[in-house]
């Protein structure tokens, strides 16, 4: 999102590029992070609607998030984009918790910084490990789903850990892939059968 945040102040081509670095593992994540947001300092704070408005969902998300609620399966939606974004979208599929950064507004404008601490690939190990603590559930029968080189702490850390149509990177050190299906294919992984999907 935040490629299309910068794409109102024509900065899109620079600021795309910052991520694909840091997502394939080449640059650190929070200093890109911090580079990308700084670019934005003074851009009204009234587009961050209309850039969520762009938002398009992955092919097979409602399914998957509506067949695990029904199952009574937790689900957290952890991101290193924006709580502006993400608490939206976790709200529409249902998600029962939601962590992501946090960007600082001044006076109606974004302030060009993320409000501490930011969500690293450490943090969404974290909240893996601690959800399923507080829900008392083995690590070994958790699922993470990720596509870039911060998500793989988390990914290494649950029983199935899965790269969705991921960055080279991050396909090549993960034990579990998918490359062509939809994110229903996350559920065929962990046994579900095709009559036990919700579909739409």
């Amino acid at each position: 999102m935040l490629d299309e945040l910068a794409d109102f102040l024509g900065l899109r081509a620079p600021v795309a590029e910052i991520p694909r670095r840091a997502m394939n593992g080449e640059i650190d994540f929070a200093a890109a992070l911090a580079e990308r947001v700084a670019l934005l300092r003074g851009l009204p704070e009234a587009v961050l609607g209309e850039a969520r408005s762009r938002i398009r969902l992955t092919a097979g998300a409602r399914a998957l998030i509506a067949t695990l609620r029904r199952a009574g399966v937790a689900t957290a939606l952890v991101s290193g984009g924006f709580t502006v974004f993400a608490e939206p979208i976790a709200a529409e599929l249902g998600f029962d918790r939601v962590v992501a950064n946090r960007l600082d507004i001044a006076e109606g404008k974004l302030a060009g910084t993320v409000r501490p601490p930011i969500v690293t690939g450490a943090t969404k190990r974290d909240v893996l490990a601690s959800l399923a603590a507080e829900l008392g559930v083995s690590l070994d029968a958790t699922l993470a789903v990720g596509d870039g080189a911060n998500d793989l702490p988390m990914l290494e850390a649950a029983g199935l850990g899965v790269a969705f149509h991921a960055k080279p990177a991050v396909a090549a050190a993960s034990r579990w892939r998918i490359e062509h299906a939809d994110l229903t294919g996350l559920l065929y992984a962990q046994g579900y059968r095709e009559a036990e999907i919700v579909t739409a």
